[in-house]
């Protein structure tokens, strides 16, 4: 079995600010705000979830300093609160580089016996969400006027392949994969640019708690390396899209697995 070793940060974004959403937990967004902070970057993370939120600064502002890291409780689902996240994010550290679209929500249900409510909760948190927080972030590179700017979404391989029970996850991530290259022809006009990862299995302990052993056994054995990524394996891919290393790219999904179909 193929075993990832953490990569030390090399500051590829020294003296950037980001926004990043759904950064409180073990997950993607955690692991993606430890990483930006290790090569460099000042950071306003945000999560539906105020407790983990707080903890989560707290923890990240004892290691790191407390002038890097800064908290605003936001669900991606209420325009309000975006916009909270993203006037904090300008007063405190101005002019903003990056922005992490991280926050979605999936479930497992059958389209047969899937409800309104459930289908419009996933489509609402991980597509409607991800174009509050991408039409901010482009308002306030266009505002700011400094040409630059970078938008990562975090999309997912569903988007582009069948798995049962997933439908209205994977038309969310399919609808965040269309949104990212929209939006990089829009943005290119002001020199920004937006791209997105799509992770296949990235494990941490709530996804454990909401899947069953036998679903995660099968995603598992799916995987060229027989095993599960780890959440920094993906927060690496989202730093070198937001860094200077793909200067060139936009409107691009990256896979982060050997599963594209």
């Amino acid at each position: 079995m193929n075993e990832p070793r953490y990569v030390a940060g090399h500051r590829l974004l020294e003296g950037r600010s980001a926004v990043i959403t759904a950064a409180a937990g073990a997950g993607i967004g955690g692991a993606t705000a430890r990483r930006f902070l290790e090569e460099g970057a000042r950071i306003v993370i945000g999560d539906a979830h105020a407790r983990r939120l707080k903890e989560t600064e707290e923890a990240l502002a004892a290691e790191f300093g407390a002038g890097r890291v800064t908290s605003l409780p936001c669900d991606v689902t209420d325009e309000g609160q975006v916009r909270a996240l993203f006037a904090l994010a300008e007063e405190t550290h101005g002019a903003l580089d990056v922005v992490v679209n991280n926050a979605g929500l999936g479930g497992t249900t059958a389209l047969v016996d899937m409800t309104d409510e459930q289908w419009g909760k996933v489509l609402d948190v991980t597509l409607n969400g991800t174009f509050r927080c991408t039409r901010a972030a482009l308002r306030s590179f266009k505002a700011a006027g400094t040409g630059r700017g970078v938008v990562v979404n975090n999309a997912s391989v569903v988007g582009w392949r069948a798995q049962t029970g997933q439908a209205h996850y994977a038309a969310a991530k399919a609808g965040v994969m269309a949104l990212t290259r929209c939006a990089a022809l829009e943005a290119a006009e002001f020199g920004v640019r937006v791209n997105a990862v799509a992770p296949s299995l990235a494990m941490h302990p709530h996804l454990v708690k909401v899947t069953s052993e036998e679903l995660l056994r099968d995603l598992t054995a799916r995987e060229a390396f027989g095993r599960y990524a780890e959440p920094w394996e993906v927060a690496n891919v989202i730093v070198f899209l937001a860094s200077g290393y793909a200067s060139y790219m936009t409107g691009e999904t990256v896979p982060v697995s050997s599963q594209r179909a």
